[in-house]
């Protein structure tokens, strides 16, 4: 596999996830929609690093700390759910308008 394989799965991956972002009306598949874009990045970090500079481990480096932002994100996301949901029994975002007074 070349350098091509692995750049066009991530812009694939990465257009589906925002996709799912756009069309998505719960606010789970948005948040796994947003991980699919971060999995996208993290491919092509990684690509990159491989055939550029095969012997650095920064694209690896990079990987693993856009997979700390991502577990952070969903358990700030997944909380702010749970709070959404006890409060209005529902987990739609055209029903969620918190910031209107």
């Amino acid at each position: 596999m070349t350098l091509a394989h692995y750049i066009a799965l991530g812009a694939v991956l990465f257009v589906i996830g925002i996709f799912g972002a756009l069309t998505r009306r719960s606010v789970i598949g948005i948040l796994m929609s947003i991980e699919l874009m971060f999995n996208a990045a993290n491919i092509n970090l990684a690509a990159f690093n491989r055939y550029l500079h095969p012997e650095g481990v920064a694209g690896q480096a990079f990987a693993l700390f856009i997979m700390t932002v991502a577990a952070a994100e969903v358990v700030v996301g997944l909380a702010l759910v749970l709070a959404i949901y006890r409060n209005w029994d529902k987990t739609y975002m055209e029903n969620i308008n918190l910031l209107k007074g």
